[in-house]
């Protein structure tokens, strides 16, 4: 079959690799229609190659038509439509029985002291190949594939996979009181959805971003807009929308590679000039992200307000500013999102005929997989407008 893999910093490339097989009996193999590529998906193209062997499958945002299933898979059957959540859980131990199924003990990574295997995403978590790719196997398949129904377009339920449980999960973790406010720090797709969501539900939004196609999508679904390039103080400008208190919550949904850290930019710039042993020890003992937007985040959260933090962070050392963060009393929420815990939310949304989130306004390019390192290079590079680019095997 055809994939996506990984050869270096900034170079994927569409190979053919062997076809998946059944291995044990909660396992399924599912012929990939959609797959989409991920704002994560660019830490492993830039910044964590130290953790990445050559050549794996890349990808953890599928949905598609099931082709086979192991002898303890009994919910799904060939035929069927599903989505395939970017975390691997069994649904049956300690941390799945209390909806935290990020940390599912079944899958977690034991050598790196990890949370639950991903799909596609580094030895740091399993290194299962990824659904960029024409077939992919679906370990713990008896509890992990989400069924979907026949008929909408596959944009209707691909974010099922990660944008929409992510942008969700950074709303609730952001406990915005009622009548409340909320700054959501990127909009990319996780911030566009964040703050699509928390509208939805009736806060006020307000939105940071730098890139003119990025903040004019958001104005198209009634989202409040700063354009960090026209100010060089987001959290005053913030501030001075709110009464002088700043916004009840924040979302952060930047994470490592915000603009503006020039610490961590640096720290980053030399990881990637070591050798893959050296980058990574000092990648699980330094801190090495570029924490711009968060430091932005601490300042603009009004007092006794809650940070939700969406975005993926890689350091193990990065300085907090913690005199500031306790004086103001501020709440810290994060973490990968437990996927299966908000689909009973989120699927009467998206088989909605009104879209009342505007999934099918969410991708701005739509490739086949053969063009997916150019796919990868304009989303890393912020170029031709893209936000979203989805791919068809």
């Amino acid at each position: 079959m055809k994939a996506l893999t990984w050869h270096g910093k900034r170079d994927v490339r569409v190979e053919e690799v062997p076809d998946p097989a059944i291995k044990e009996p909660t396992d399924a193999i599912i012929r990939v229609t959609t797959t989409a590529i991920c704002g994560s998906d660019l830490h492993l193209y830039e910044v964590l190659g130290p953790f990445i062997g050559e050549g794996d499958v890349l990808g953890h945002e599928p949905m598609g038509i099931v082709e086979e299933v192991g002898a303890g898979v009994t919910h799904i059957a060939p035929g069927d439509r599903v989505v395939i959540p970017f975390n691997i859980s069994c649904g049956h131990c300690y941390m799945c029985d209390r909806a935290l199924f990020a940390q599912c003990e079944t899958t977690q990574v034991r050598e790196y002291d990890t949370g639950a295997a991903l799909f596609g995403y580094t030895k740091l978590y399993g290194e299962v190949p990824g659904g960029q790719a024409e077939y992919l196997r679906v370990p713990q398949a008896h509890f992990g594939p989400i069924k979907v129904p026949e008929g909408p377009p596959d944009e209707r339920f691909v974010y099922l996979s990660d944008v929409l449980p992510t942008s969700w999960q950074a709303v609730e973790w952001a406990e915005i009181p009622d009548g409340g406010s909320v700054t959501v720090f990127g909009l990319g797709p996780i911030g566009q959805m964040s703050a699509r969501i928390a509208r939805h539900r009736g806060y006020r939004v307000i939105a940071v971003d730098l890139v003119p196609e990025r903040l004019e999508m958001a104005r198209r679904h009634g989202i409040e807009v700063i354009d960090a390039g026209d100010t060089d103080n987001v959290p005053e400008a913030v501030r001075s929308m709110t009464g002088g208190r700043g916004t009840d919550s924040v979302i952060d949904a930047v994470g490592m590679e915000a603009h503006g850290y020039t610490v961590g930019k640096f720290a980053q710039t030399v990881t990637g000039m070591l050798p893959d042993k050296a980058a990574a020890a000092m990648m699980t003992r330094a801190g090495l992200d570029r924490l711009a937007a968060l430091q932005d985040a601490i300042e603009t959260v009004r007092r006794g307000g809650t940070i939700s933090i969406s975005g993926v962070y890689g350091g193990m050392t990065d300085p907090m500013p913690m005199l500031r963060m306790f004086d103001k009393g501020i709440a810290l929420r994060m973490g990968q999102a437990h996927v299966k815990r908000w689909i009973d939310d989120l699927m009467p949304l998206v088989t909605d005929d009104a879209d009342p989130l505007g999934v099918e306004d969410l991708a701005t390019h739509r490739l086949p997989l053969d063009q997916a390192p150019h796919g990868y290079e304009i989303f890393q590079k912020k170029e031709d407008g893209a936000i979203k680019v989805l791919l068809t095997p």
